[in-house]
């Protein structure tokens, strides 16, 4: 089996950055991403996923 850590890229919310493997404890960060660019854009992309989920819940109510 894979380290899962150590083949993903995470955001790190404490420190603000991407971090690449074994890192800060993931109660701290997000991710799993595939890539370095996807981890640098996490907060872009829960962002666009917490609005893409507000306007589904209007639809549906």
């Amino acid at each position: 089996m894979s380290d899962v850590q150590g083949d993903n890229w995470w955001y790190c919310l404490k420190h603000d950055r991407v971090e690449h493997g074994a890192g800060c404890p993931n109660s701290q960060r997000m991710g799993p991403y595939p890539d370095e660019a996807t981890a640098a854009n996490a907060l872009d992309l829960a962002a666009r996923r917490n609005e893409e989920w507000d306007e589904d819940e209007e639809r549906n109510t």
